[in-house]
């Protein structure tokens, strides 16, 4: 075979298997070409095991350890900066959602410094406006601020 055939082969090969891996279960309906009468192929059984004295509910019936506690502030997959107002507050979005994604609670929203920043000129990005060389912060998030604030943010060091 031709060394010309075989990368193109193989490409083949990875497209095939990518279309006939789109072809299975999904969320958009469809059953992925399997008839619906079907069995499903395995099944996972559970048996129900008795309580035992370590859980609390052996003898006295109450429980020694406190219940679970449940995260009312943060929905399933719902970002903390999707759920409340965090204009103004100096912590980028991605350390507020890390702190809800691990404490299942939304920080409260910080109060920027007002007197901290410049104010920002209209129809002019905070990052024309002011030099940020050596800020750590991306672009995006610096212009953000100065969107959402009307003051671009001071200049962080590194």
């Amino acid at each position: 075979m031709s060394a010309r055939k075989t990368p193109m082969l193989a490409l083949a090969a990875v497209a095939l298997g990518l279309a006939l891996t789109a072809c299975g279960t999904g969320g958009d309906g469809g059953n992925g070409g399997t008839d619906e009468g079907a069995a499903p192929a395995a099944t996972a059984t559970s048996t129900a095991q008795p309580p035992t004295a370590d859980d609390g509910t052996g003898t006295g019936g109450a429980s020694s350890q406190p219940p679970a506690e449940s995260k009312p502030d943060q929905g399933a997959g719902e970002k903390c900066t999707d759920r409340l107002d965090y204009a103004g507050d100096p912590r980028p979005n991605a350390e507020i959602n890390s702190i809800g994604a691990d404490t299942g609670t939304c920080p409260e929203p910080q109060p920027g410094t007002p007197s901290s920043g410049t104010p920002k000129e209209d129809g002019v990005k905070c990052t024309d406006q002011l030099n940020y060389a050596g800020d750590p912060r991306p672009n995006a998030e610096i212009n953000s601020v100065g969107e959402e604030t009307g003051t671009c943010p001071p200049v962080q060091d590194k």
